[in-house]
């Protein structure tokens, strides 16, 4: 019996020191992951609004407004996303969308 104690407490101390490396991990928690994600998306939103006026006063064009508010309703769903937890989804979904759109104006766009 004294050898089967050894044995568990081993597994006891093994255990404590997951326990100890996952607290003191460094990094974002879920929720600050979120609450950035909510953030950026939102300045992302702004800034789209921005050039959507900016490319309307420059050139009146359907072609812009489906660009820009495709873009604009993606931010949204972004946010959306982050709110529900799905944090990394969106992050891509941002990044891959918003670089589409971009490259759309570059490409599509007079």
């Amino acid at each position: 019996m004294g050898a089967e104690e050894g044995d568990a407490s081993g597994e006891f101390e093994e255990l404590d020191e997951s326990e100890e490396e996952s607290t003191n991990r460094v990094g974002l928690t879920p929720r600050q992951a979120r609450r950035i994600r909510i953030v950026l998306a939102s300045v992302l939103m702004a800034a789209m609004a921005v050039v959507l006026v900016v490319r309307l006063a420059s050139r009146t064009s359907v072609l812009v407004v489906g660009v820009y508010g495709a873009a604009l309703v993606l931010c949204g769903v972004v946010i959306e996303l982050s709110r529900h937890g799905r944090t990394r989804l969106g992050t891509w979904l941002l990044g891959i969308g918003l670089a589409a759109a971009l490259a759309s104006d570059w490409l599509l766009l007079p």
